[in-house]
This record gives structure tokens, C-alpha cells and sequence, in this order.
């Protein structure tokens, strides 16, 4: 483990919930000065913490903690019938490794991504500074995984690896290709990725109970969740 003692952390001021409507929420971020070293991410990643841009944070709500972090443990996870038919929808896809960048074919899908699925949350409308600033970071362990379809982009999962396990930071995908269940494909894609590379789990950021954007993520079985600050496995 690295010296977590000798971090410095920082906790916003009280702003509306992302999730929950009504709800006032609270977030601690890792010091902006500490470098974005990659074994420090590890460990705080055990603790709950995710990353967005150049920042890594958890929820820090005083009167709720409807956000639960989630992982799935990947040696252990067997794809339901739902899951393999998922898996077998998709296996004419190509999916290629690249460093994290921009350019106008990523932009496109984000943006019919965010303005057909979530026009409701905080990264409508998209702009081409939101999406950079969010996910076009090029850090040496961060990935854009690329799925193609005869050279189409269909989705790309913007991924860090991590010594022990893959984090899946955020995926996009083509909203108008429904059948395909990209973002569900793209997680058990993930899971297989971490066996190829003898790494432990796939770290999906935050389970809420009550929101039916976050929700989905107990589907994949066995799945951990931090509870008390101790991983507690749900067969």
C-alpha cells in the first residue's frame, strides 16, 4: 500500500445530487497537486474512489450513502443466459486499444450518445471542451477501447488500467443500435479483458439502489460492494 496518511483531500460544499433527486450531495477529491500516479489510484480505488478527468474523488454526503461502490470480481463472474446471448450479439465487433485523444468520429458518437440517452443529466448539452476535459486525458494507464463493426464505430470504452484490476471510467456508444445492448456488452467485454490480463476485478463506480441509471450493475454476479469500508460479495 502506498502512504495514503500522507495525502491531502478536499470536500466540496453541499450541491444538488446527480442522482437523487432532492438530495444534496458532498464530494471529496484527492489534492489537484498530488500527481495522478498510478498505485496511489490503485489504492484508492479499494477505497471507493473513482476518477474523472484529472481528478480523482468519492462521494462524501453527510446524510446519505446511497452511493455504493462496486466491483466484480472477474474470476469469478459466469454470464447469465441474458449475458451470453449479449455476448454472442456482438461477436462481429472489433475492438482496438488506443491512447486517449480527440477527433471529430469520437465527438459525433458522444454527442448522439448524451442528447438521445442522458439529456436529463449534468453533461447536457455536450460540447467538444466537456467531452475533452471529462475523458480525453492521456495518461499512461488510461485506454480508449474502440468497437467497430466493419470499420464503424459502434462504442468506445474509456478504460484505466490499474495493478490490480480495470477501471471503467465511462463508455459511449451508438443509441440507435438498441438490439446490440453495447453498454452491457462492453462490461462483460471488461470482465474478460481483466482475466487476459491476470488482473483481479472490473471497478464499476457507484451502485445506487434507488436510480435506475445506476442500478443495472447488479446484474453481473457475484458482484463486491463497499460496505463499511469492507468488500461484501452478493452470489
Amino acid at each position: 500500500m502506498t502512504e495514503l496518511a500522507r495525502l491531502k483531500f478536499y470536500a466540496t460544499q453541499p450541491h444538488a445530487c446527480s442522482y437523487l433527486p432532492g438530495e444534496q450531495a458532498t464530494t471529496l477529491f484527492l489534492d489537484p497537486s498530488q500527481p495522478m500516479d498510478v498505485n496511489v489510484y490503485a489504492d484508492l480505488s479499494e477505497m471507493g474512489f473513482r476518477r474523472s478527468g484529472d481528478h480523482l474523488y468519492r462521494p462524501h454526503c453527510q446524510n446519505c450513502n446511497a452511493c455504493v461502490p462496486a466491483r466484480i470480481p472477474a474470476g469469478r463472474f459466469t454470464p447469465n443466459r441474458q449475458q451470453k446471448r449479449i455476448l454472442k450479439r456482438n461477436a462481429d465487433l472489433t475492438v482496438t486499444s488506443v491512447r486517449p485523444g480527440f477527433s471529430e468520429e469520437y465527438f459525433e458518437l458522444y454527442r448522439r450518445y448524451i442528447e438521445q440517452r442522458h439529456a436529463d443529466g449534468d453533461m447536457f448539452p455536450p460540447s467538444r471542451d466537456q467531452f475533452s476535459t471529462f475523458l480525453v486525458r492521456d495518461l499512461p494507464f488510461s485506454r480508449f477501447f474502440e468497437f467497430r463493426q466493419a470499420g464503424k464505430l459502434l462504442a468506445v470504452a474509456v478504460t484505466d488500467l490499474l495493478p490490480n484490476g480495470i477501471s471503467a471510467v465511462y463508455t459511449f456508444y451508438e443509441p440507435d443500435e438498441e438490439r446490440r445492448s453495447l453498454g452491457r456488452y462492453a462490461i462483460l467485454w471488461q470482465i474478460g479483458e481483466t482475466l487476459r490480463l491476470g488482473l483481479d476485478a472490473v471497478y464499476l463506480g457507484y451502485w445506487i439502489k434507488n436510480c435506475k441509471k445506476m442500478n443495472y450493475k447488479t446484474q453481473y454476479r457475484p458482484i463486491e460492494l463497499l460496505i463499511n469500508q469492507r468488500w461484501v460479495t452478493l452470489n
